[in-house]
């Protein structure tokens, strides 16, 4: 049974449009201004920007983008998250999930790597899988081993986790102890029944999904497997995590990448959370789900990189 504290917090997000005196939820469209979302979002990120306890921030670069490393106190020098941040494929950054990322790194007692790709409409595909690749090949080049690094990501970032580990593969690069995507968006189409089903029940603007997925689309495909990871052929994959609510729009494109993992033989483990919404782990420890699904995906961090 879903807690009442999940209901209270999920009901205030989904009502948030009623604290702008605004009496209908917010509709993205055509003239959806990214930069003020952006502006927004960063913002919003600034003032809530406390770092928890027993972890610091280091910057660094990647090439050419900005990157932060988030240690927590006594995690092993040899072992990391790479974190690859949601947005919509439009927006995020160091400074928005920072902190969010920081709950993972502590709970599983491992350093992360946080980077700034980049963003569309002005980079679409393939700009923001490049510099996932890169990343990896970064954190190769300082001496880290593949099986010690697990890839993981939320909403877009959890697109971009499956994404890059299938681009790795193609590439024949030596692939991750695992991943773990949560809420991605695995066939941006948009076509699955609960993007209509589940688009009241969610937290995402509506038809967002279909705006910033077209930015980030680009001239290209859809149907290409390194934008739309359903697509692609799903074997030879390390164990990867997929967490999903029943209320998300992104439910079926999750349980159905689950499924063909399966079939084609990867390690697959699916968490679906009854009446939980997008992204709703790095919520914890607000409610009850979250923190325990927050658990989860720590436990699986820590299996995949410690007790091989």
């Amino acid at each position: 049974m879903q807690s009442l504290r999940s209901r209270l917090f999920i009901g205030l997000i989904k009502n948030r449009h009623l604290f702008k005196l605004r009496l209908k939820p917010e509709v993205i469209d055509e003239g959806f201004s990214v930069e003020e979302f952006r502006k927004s979002v960063d913002k919003a990120s600034a003032r809530a920007n406390r770092m928890p306890k027993g972890i610091k921030a280091l910057p660094t670069r990647i090439k050419n983008m900005y990157a932060e490393w988030l240690i927590p106190k006594d995690a092993p020098g040899g072992k990391v998250i790479m974190y690859i941040h949601g947005g919509g494929f439009i927006s995020g950054s160091c400074l928005t999930h920072r902190v969010h990322v920081s709950k993972f790194a502590l709970g599983s007692g491992t350093k992360a790597l946080l980077f700034d790709y980049r963003l569309a409409p002005e980079h679409p595909y393939p700009a923001a899988v490049d510099d996932s690749v890169t990343a990896y090949l970064w954190l190769l080049e300082q001496g880290y081993l593949p099986s010690d690094i697990v890839i993981c990501g939320e909403s877009a970032g959890g697109t971009l986790t499956l994404a890059t580990i299938i681009a790795l593969r193609d590439k024949g690069i030596e692939l991750p102890g695992g991943g773990v995507s949560i809420s991605p968006v695995t066939d941006l189409t948009c076509s699955a029944g609960s993007f209509k089903a589940n688009a009241g029940k969610d937290i995402a603007p509506l038809n967002s999904w279909s705006v910033w997925t077209g930015y980030y689309i680009g001239d290209n495909d859809p149907g290409l497997p390194h934008l739309s990871p359903l697509k692609a052929d799903l074997a030879g994959l390390p164990p990867v995590l997929l967490c999903i609510g029943t209320n998300e729009i992104h439910l079926d494109d999750t349980v159905n990448f689950a499924k063909k993992a399966k079939e084609q033989g990867t390690d697959t483990t699916l968490m679906v959370w009854e009446g939980m919404v997008h992204a709703f782990p790095i919520m914890s420890p607000l409610f009850p789900e979250a923190k325990k699904a927050m658990e989860g995906i720590c436990a699986f961090i820590r299996n995949r990189l410690y007790s091989q």
